[in-house]
C-alpha cells in the first residue's frame, strides 16, 4: 500500500535504487573490454548492493531524516562498498587494473551517489514548500505542551510536507470523543495521526489502533511526561518476550567502534607527527623559560567505565599545590603569560592525542572532569555517571554548544551532561567530524569561555 501514502511517494525509493545502480555501473564501463565480464560486475555488484542496501538501510530515508543521519548511511555504505569493488577485481584478477584506478572509481562513485542523495532530498523539501506537493495530511488528537509543540513544529517548518488539519482536545470544556475524531479523520483523508499519550484513555487508544490498522491509517505517540518515555528506548526481544533498554549506545556496536578507531588513531597520528613533533620543543622551550616545572601536565581524569588515566596537556600554570582540586577561574594568577595564550587558542590541549591514540581518550567524547569533581557531580547531579558508557574527548558536542571550560552553576554542568548524553545516543562520524571543523572554527574565531 506504500503507493497510496503520496501520489509518487511509492516511486522514490525505486528510482533511487536505479539512480545508484547507474552511476556505479556506467562509470565502471571503463575497466572493461569484454562484455561478460562486465555483465559479472553488473550482477554481482547489483546483488550486493541491493543487499548491502538492505542491511544498513541505506534507502530508509525519509522527510524528518537529519543531514548527519544520511551522512552515517552513506559513510557505512560506502565501507563495505570500498570491500566489495576490491574483492570483486582481486578474484577476476586477470582484469588488470591499478589499485589507485580503482580507488579513483570508488571516491568518484560514493562523491556522485553523494551529490544525487541529497539533490532529491533537498529538491523534494523545496517541491513541498513551493508547489505543495508530497504532502501529508496529518491529525493531533490531545491538547497539551507536547502537541502544541508538534503543531509549532509542523507550521513553522512547511519544507517537511505536513499539513496540519486539526487538534482534537480530548480533554477539558471544548472536547471532542474519539468517535468524532475518527469520523473526521475519515471524512478529510487523514494520512497520520498524531496522539498523546498522556492524554488518552486505554479503552479509546485500542479504538484508535483499531481503527488505524483497519482502514491504512498511520498512527504515531507523542510520550507524556513520564521518565521512561523520553529515552531513545531500544527495542528487541528475548524469545517472544519484548524487552526495552533504556538506550541504545551506537558506538557499543562492533562496527561503529571500528569506525570510531579508525577516525580517532589516523587524526592522533596526524597531529602527532605533523604538529606536535616540531610544536613541543618549541613551546616546551618557552613554557621552561618563563617558569619552572615539567613541559607537560598531567592529570588524573575518570575516562570510560569510571577507569581513572592520566590525561596530558601543555603545563600553562605555575605549579601549586591547588591545580588537583581548583578549576581554572577568569583571570586566574596561577596562569602564565603563554598559559593564557595557549588556552585561549587551545593548543595546551594538543597532547590529549597522546592519551588518544594509548586508547584512554578519543578524539570527540565528553570531558573528563578532574577526580575530586567527578566524584562531587556524581552525588549531586542526576545522570551524570552516564557519561561513562562511552570515551572521553578532547572535544566534544557540549564544548562547541557553549559549555566549556569553568563550571560556574549546577545549570552548566546540568546542560554539559544532556548534551553529552544526547551525542552518545545520536553518535555517528559525520556528527564527530563536524564537532571537529566546529572546534577549530572556535579556537580560530576565540571562544569567550577559553581562559
Amino acid at each position: 500500500m506504500i503507493f497510496k501514502r503520496g501520489r509518487y511517494s511509492g516511486f522514490l525509493r525505486p528510482i533511487s535504487y536505479v539512480v545508484d545502480l547507474l552511476i556505479i555501473h556506467l562509470l565502471a564501463k571503463q575497466f572493461f573490454i569484454e562484455d561478460f565480464q562486465f555483465l559479472s560486475y553488473v550482477i554481482i555488484v547489483t546483488i550486493a548492493w541491493i543487499i548491502l542496501s538492505v542491511k544498513s538501510n541505506f534507502y530508509e530515508i525519509y522527510r524528518f531524516t537529519q543531514v548527519n543521519k544520511i551522512m552515517s548511511l552513506i559513510g557505512k555504505q560506502g565501507a563495505v562498498f570500498f570491500l566489495i569493488v576490491f574483492a570483486f577485481f582481486g578474484f577476476y584478477n586477470e582484469i588488470q587494473i591499478e589499485a589507485l584506478a580503482i580507488f579513483r572509481y570508488f571516491l568518484l562513485v560514493m562523491l556522485f551517489i553523494t551529490i544525487a542523495k541529497f539533490a532529491i532530498y533537498y529538491l523534494l523539501k523545496k517541491y513541498r514548500l513551493l508547489l505543495q506537493g508530497n504532502l501529508r495530511k496529518v491529525a493531533i488528537i490531545g491538547l497539551n505542551q507536547k502537541t502544541d509543540q508538534l503543531r509549532k513544529f509542523f507550521e513553522e517548518n512547511p519544507e517537511y510536507g505536513y499539513r496540519l488539519f486539526k487538534t482534537f482536545e480530548i480533554k477539558g470544556p471544548n472536547k471532542s470523543s474519539i468517535q468524532e475524531c475518527i469520523e473526521y479523520i475519515s471524512k478529510n483523508g487523514i494520512e497520520e495521526i498524531y496522539t498523546s499519550v498522556a492524554e488518552i484513555s486505554n479503552n479509546d487508544l485500542a479504538k484508535l489502533i483499531d481503527f488505524a490498522d483497519n482502514n491504512l491509517k498511520i498512527l504515531k505517540f507523542l510520550p507524556d511526561n513520564k521518565e521512561i518515555y523520553s529515552k531513545k528506548l531500544d527495542f528487541t526481544y528475548y524469545g517472544f518476550l519484548p524487552i526495552l533498554s533504556m538506550r541504545k549506545i551506537p558506538m557499543d556496536e562492533p562496527f561503529n567502534k571500528f569506525v570510531k578507531r579508525s577516525f580517532d588513531i589516523i587524526l592522533s597520528i596526524f597531529i602527532i607527527v605533523g604538529v606536535l613533533s616540531w610544536l613541543t620543543p618549541i613551546l616546551g622551550l618557552i613554557i621552561k623559560l618563563e617558569s619552572r616545572g615539567p613541559v607537560f601536565f598531567k592529570q588524573k581524569r575518570n575516562g570510560l567505565d569510571y577507569q581513572e588515566f592520566y590525561c596530558y596537556k601543555f603545563r600553562s600554570m605555575r605549579p601549586n599545590p591547588t591545580a588537583h582540586l581548583h578549576q581554572v577561574s577568569k583571570n586566574d594568577p596561577r596562569i602564565t603569560r603563554i598559559g593564557r595564550i595557549i588556552r585561549k587558542t587551545s593548543i595546551d590541549e594538543l597532547p590529549q592525542f597522546i592519551n588518544v591514540l594509548k586508547g584512554e581518550m578519543s578524539v570527540v567524547g565528553p570531558r573528563p572532569h578532574m577526580v575530586s569533581h567527578t566524584h562531587m557531580y556524581a552525588e549531586k547531579i542526576d545522570k551524570f555517571m552516564v557519561r561513562h558508557f562511552v570515551k572521553p574527548g578532547i572535544t566534544g558536542l557540549a564544548q562547541v554548544s557553549g559549555f566549556r571550560g569553568e563550571v560556574e552553576d549546577d545549570n552548566h554542568i546540568i546542560n554539559r551532561v544532556k548534551y553529552d548524553i544526547f551525542y552518545l545516543e545520536n553518535w555517528s562520524l559525520f556528527l564527530d567530524i563536524k564537532i571537529v571543523f566546529q572546534t577549530i572554527y572556535n579556537a580560530i574565531k576565540g571562544d569567550k569561555r577559553a581562559y
